[in-house]
């Protein structure tokens, strides 16, 4: 259905067999405070019900439009691109059928270009975990201030926002240029934008919300998205594909002096997301994830790794060089501050990751950790590797942790030594001490029984995960650092009685470092009564509560 009034602004839905979340999308749409606006439902030949709720959605509402590819494209391109033929509006939007934008995205956006002669306006991401509710910004630090952006190369730093998605583009300025989404790859987006910010002659930035992005971390491999399919190795292929694209447009269009900080771009985002992945590899993936990366980070500016911190640094030197389980290793400290197992010092002094001494000039600058100062460091911020060498489940709710720690920098005197397994559910910590003894020079074992269920709960119970630390005690400083799991040891649930009965699972973090994480369940009468209580407690209530229940103690 069709109306003679010509829209301001054209939205894009494009879709493949999501007849389910579809409707929300477009919901979205029309419940915009900005009316005039054009829906073009964008199929990519769906095979499931997507075409009968499409016209359905056509059918309710004036402004939609249903256009079915008469053939599937595999991508999000083509169903974009032949949107753009046939949209009706001087301005132009984009959306995925799983997300929605928030009501005042079009009126936001729409007013910065009437505000200014610009080429596109964009505005701030939130991400949304389906699985937990969770809500975060997406590059904020990139869209908290209003502005107008004259020229990529007074801010290159956007480049990290990446996302088509978040904005709206003048159609003016894509005819101009020609430019359209490229078919026949994946991660599109990444070069549609980086041609956008680079042929833009000004474009806006507004700190408000204009895109809800909802991120399905754990969905089944055949419906996750090109973004969470990281496990495939075609995935690396395309993802390195479309850089090789990008670096072919700055050099053609002029851009060059941008390669540097679309490399760090490259590294700090791009190869730190497989970093995170690689503890969770197997060796062939390994390999073949060192094959396919490895010719590309030859070609990157070198400014680009002097930019990174060194540990990240370490994990793309260690892919480099083949040297897999010890990327594998690495990529375990990431963000955390964990030391390596060993180093090794040369004939000048220098400390590098690992027990051997690299062989080339490049690598011995890249795996240097001298900086780190390991021997040299305050007490609280040394760097030791804690890891669970093993986890069996104790008498009641309690569970039995080997661990093995490594203190590389010698910094804990020979002898036993005071520690302890700290993990804070409610306002309390728990804080289970042990004593670890040395084995050989640097390395200490140890075992403790952690009772779970003497953690000190708030009285309205607790849902949510928490991840224990190992804290050391030296001389009246402490130390803590994350405590690395077995990464495949079978979940330990156990049960919580008496006042505040939970469950309680003990499990390997699936993520990033594999720390050891422990989740609280409220069960039985603290189900019922602890949402009760937090909807209508006050504070002095809930400290009344608390109290009573100290003395029933």
């Amino acid at each position: 259905m069709t109306t003679t009034r010509t829209p301001d602004v054209t939205i894009t839905v494009i879709v493949y067999n999501d007849a389910e979340r579809l409707p929300r999308a477009v919901a979205s749409l029309l419940r915009q405070t900005y009316t005039n606006i054009e829906v073009i439902i964008s199929d990519d030949h769906s095979t499931d019900d997507t075409p009968s709720v499409a016209r359905r959605l056509e059918a309710q509402d004036e402004r939609v439009r249903y256009l079915r590819l008469p053939e599937n494209s595999g991508g999000c391109s083509a169903p974009r691109n032949r949107a753009i033929d046939i949209a009706r509006a001087p301005f132009l939007m984009f959306l995925d059928s799983d997300d929605e934008l928030p009501e005042d995205a079009v009126e936001l956006l729409l007013n910065a270009h009437r505000e200014r002669d610009i080429d596109f306006a964009m505005g701030a991401v939130e991400r949304i975990r389906v699985d937990t509710g969770q809500r975060s910004a997406w590059m904020p630090h990139l869209v908290a201030e209003r502005r107008t952006v004259e020229g990529i190369e007074s801010e290159p730093g956007l480049l990290f926002e990446h996302l088509s998605t978040s904005k709206m583009y003048r159609r003016e300025f894509l005819d101009r240029h020609d430019l359209r989404f490229p078919e026949g790859i994946h991660y599109e987006d990444q070069l549609f934008s980086a041609q956008s910010y680079c042929l833009a002659r000004a474009f806006t930035i507004i700190p408000q919300t204009v895109y809800r992005w909802y991120i399905a971390p754990f969905v089944a491999a055949e419906a996750a998205s090109i973004s969470n399919q990281r496990h495939k190795l075609s995935n690396v292929r395309d993802r390195i594909h479309v850089q090789t694209l990008i670096d072919a447009f700055l050099t053609e269009s002029g851009h060059e002096s941008l390669r540097a900080d679309k490399d760090y771009k490259f590294l700090k985002h791009d190869f730190r997301m497989y970093a995170g992945d690689l503890p969770y590899r197997d060796e062939e993936w390994l390999t073949g994830f060192a094959d396919l990366v490895t010719p590309y980070l030859e070609t990157l500016d070198p400014a680009a790794y002097a930019r990174l911190p060194r540990l990240e640094r370490v994990v793309i030197q260690l892919v480099r060089d083949r040297r897999t389980t010890e990327a594998q290793l690495a990529a375990r400290g990431l963000g955390h501050g964990v030391a390596p197992r060993e180093t090794v010092t040369d004939d000048s002094g220098a400390t590098y990751w690992g027990g051997q001494v690299p062989s080339s000039s490049w690598a011995r600058r890249e795996l240097d950790i001298t900086d780190l100062e390991l021997e040299y460091r305050p007490f609280s911020s040394a760097q030791f590797r804690h890891e669970i060498t093993s986890v069996t489940p104790g008498p009641g709710a309690s569970v039995d942790l080997a661990i093995r720690t490594y203190d590389p920098g010698l910094r804990l005197p020979v002898g036993p030594q005071r520690a302890s397994v700290v993990v804070t559910p409610g306002r309390r910590q728990l804080a289970t001490a042990f004593r670890l003894d040395p084995v050989r020079p640097g390395v200490f074992e140890g075992e403790v029984r952690v009772d779970l269920g003497a953690a000190q709960l708030p009285v309205q119970g607790f849902e949510g995960i928490r991840h224990p630390v190992l804290r050391l005690n030296q001389q009246g400083l402490s130390n803590s650092g994350v405590l690395l799991a077995p990464l495949s040891f079978r979940a330990l649930t156990a049960s919580q009685v008496g006042t505040l009965p939970h469950e309680m699972t003990v499990e390997p973090e699936g993520r990033g470092a594999g720390r050891l994480q422990v989740r609280w369940r409220p069960v039985g009468l603290t189900a019922r009564v602890g949402p009760v209580v937090r909807r209508v407690a006050g504070p002095r209530v809930r400290e009344a509560a608390r109290l009573v229940r100290s003395v029933l103690r």
